[in-house]
């Protein structure tokens, strides 16, 4: 007889695999570039975010050998005891300057900054105004700091102005924060932030903007908020060093009282041994190359551009992207399953996004072009799109 665990599994894991919601774990057995390998399959790579493909880059390979070769493998303990190196200073200085404020603080990884950061902010006795499609990391931060979440419709300034009102007019919270991604990662839309910062002015929220999928894409590589000029209006920006700076942790930038603060709260930062010599000295050497020059996000974006335009061209619903973040909506997830299943077949990964990442029914595929891609790399997956499309009867 079944154990109650292993029939619970069963049953659920099956349920998920019937409404089309299983996703299969895929092994690469070569680096994450715009080429992969899977089961010894080249494949061309729309599945990444290695935006600007410096997860392969020589010069952050190389830095962070030597840094295994000066430091050690691992940093040995959590930051506040003795697990801060002079290699964590360094990125941490270099951040604050790439993101135009006064410091910056270094997370093992961004899911950690939100739930270090928010948590260390608003407690119990505060409320949080959270955009309804924020991530999941967000989402879980503000559970965690046990405030009031007030939910207000996705990029609605009308919807948030009006729960700002009523939050503040009810004087139920000691403090209040509206909290939002920079760069939504599921359909590629950016934050209204110019009229976010407004309407925070006017009832006294502190705002925190999650910029993951903005900082190296954004404002010439340093984010949403760079990108509207916000860098001394927005309080607190968290972004990640594991997307297009290439290697992994996050970050949170702001005044230096908040990082202060954050060193003395943050329960990830207070808890976790601190990342490791060779991913702070690579993505030191990432910020470094991006301060540096904009050419890889120019390559990105012209990338991006190109492959929205071929498959907008085939007659593919793409959702209303603003950013290199291209997905083609097929809306059943069985579908949007097979779909990514027949790409793969033909040479192209790009994987199915379905419930509970996104709303069900609006099932997509999501791609993911870099500035490591080529032109005839990208003709190649727009002529595979045509092929499945046709197949699957999306296009005509």
């Amino acid at each position: 007889m079944d154990s109650p665990l292993t029939s619970f599994l069963q049953n659920e894991i099956q349920a998920k695999k019937d409404k089309g919601l299983y996703n299969e774990v895929d092994i690469l057995s070569s680096e994450n570039g715009p080429i992969i390998k899977i089961n010894d399959r080249e494949l061309i790579n729309l599945a990444s975010n290695n935006y600007l493909g410096l997860a392969t880059n020589p010069a952050l390979k190389e830095a962070a050998i030597d840094a295994i070769n000066t430091f050690g493998v691992g940093a040995g303990a959590v930051r506040s005891i003795n697990g801060t190196m002079t290699l964590h200073q360094e990125l941490e200085t270099a951040l604050a300057e790439f993101k135009g404020t006064q410091a910056a603080l270094a997370f093992q990884s961004g899911f950690n900054c939100n739930m270090g950061a928010i948590s260390a902010i608003i407690d119990k006795n505060d409320a949080v105004l959270s955009d309804a499609l924020n991530h999941a990391s967000i989402i879980d931060g503000c559970r965690l700091s046990g405030a009031k979440i007030i939910r207000y419709n996705h990029s609605d300034m009308e919807d948030l102005r009006q729960k700002a009102k009523e939050a503040k007019e009810s004087q139920k919270y000691n403090k209040m924060m509206v909290i939002t991604d920079g760069v939504f990662s599921m359909d590629g839309d950016v934050a209204l932030l110019p009229e976010i910062v407004e309407i925070a002015e006017e009832f006294g929220l502190m705002t925190y903007v999650d910029d993951a999928h903005g900082s190296g894409v954004m404002g010439k590589g340093a984010g949403t908020v760079k990108h509207f000029g916000l860098q001394d209006k927005v309080d607190i920006q968290m972004g990640t060093l594991s997307k297009a700076v290439g290697v992994i942790g996050g970050y949170v930038a702001g005044k230096q009282l908040l990082i202060d603060w954050l060193k003395v709260s943050a329960r990830p930062f207070l808890f976790s041994t601190a990342s490791t010599p060779a991913d702070t000295a690579a993505a030191l050497t990432a910020i470094k190359q991006l301060k540096a020059s904009d050419q890889l996000q120019t390559q990105l974006w012209e990338n991006a551009r190109y492959l929205q335009k071929g498959l907008k061209d085939l007659g593919f619903t793409l959702s209303p992207t603003e950013t290199p973040i291209t997905p083609v909506i097929i809306g059943d997830e069985n579908i949007a399953q097979t779909f990514s299943k027949r790409l793969m077949e033909e040479g192209v990964y790009a994987k199915a996004i379905v419930f509970p990442t996104v709303p069900l029914g609006t099932g997509r595929i999501r791609n993911m072009p870099t500035a490591a891609h080529n032109k005839a790399m990208l003709d190649r997956a727009i002529e595979v799109y045509e092929k499945v499309g046709k197949e699957l009867a999306i296009i005509e």
